[in-house]
């Protein structure tokens, strides 16, 4: 007879996907191995890593949506107090797409990892879609691109500009802070002037390109 799985500690699953989003955002994916992480981690067992992600792309799809539904959390409370997005202007819209992501980046505190992790994760062909996917399949989201939905054969590009331009800028800060370490206050503050400046730069390369998808 089989015996009983043993279950393992509260927990390791955590450990496990925090460590692996500072080791993939710090080192990049291909050099990291999922028995690398199961030792950073502290895990004694070398598949333990294993015991909880059936491989590689199962463990970066965790850390994805649990980012995705932080961020979630910032949108929907954003969206409640704007009102209906068909009737936001342009700079509004796009803010209740930006902002809530920097409000998450925030609450993660300096270190963090998720911004260089993120920009790793999009230029990896077999994920990339995916990262896409979770972040813009929820509710709050899908409400404010449909509120502003520019179809035509510039959507595509649109979308996939302004998307770089807010990931890979989060990425540059995030990276920027964990080398200068400042107090919290003045991160918060970092944060939220790039946040400004993502609203108005994606407000503004929206109009130049004549659509009104932005920061998709």
């Amino acid at each position: 007879m089989t015996p009983p799985r043993v279950a393992a500690p509260v927990g390791a699953r955590s450990l496990i996907m925090d460590t692996a989003e500072r080791l993939y955002a710090t080192r990049g994916l291909a050099a990291v191995s999922l028995r690398q992480i199961g030792e950073a981690a502290g895990q004694r067992n070398k598949s333990a890593v294993q015991y909880h992600f059936s491989g590689r792309d199962d463990l970066i799809k965790a850390i994805l949506a649990e980012h995705a539904e932080a961020i979630e959390r910032h949108r929907l409370a954003m969206t409640a107090r704007h009102g209906d997005p068909e009737r936001m202007p342009l700079p509004e819209r796009i803010g209740c797409i930006v902002l809530p992501r920097i409000e998450h980046h925030i609450d993660l505190g300096t270190p963090s990892w998720y911004g260089r992790f993120l920009a790793q994760v999009t230029v990896e062909p077999a994920l990339r879609e995916y990262a896409v996917r979770a972040h813009l399949d929820t509710p709050s989201l899908r409400r404010l691109h449909d509120a502003g939905a520019a179809p035509g054969p510039g959507a595509a590009r649109r979308k996939d500009m302004t998307r770089q331009l807010i990931v890979h800028m989060s990425a540059e800060l995030e990276t920027e802070l964990a080398r200068e370490q400042p107090d919290p206050g003045d991160a918060a503050a970092a944060w939220r002037r790039l946040g400004a400046d993502l609203v108005t730069a994606v407000s503004e390369l929206v109009g130049a390109l004549g659509g009104t998808d932005g920061g998709r």
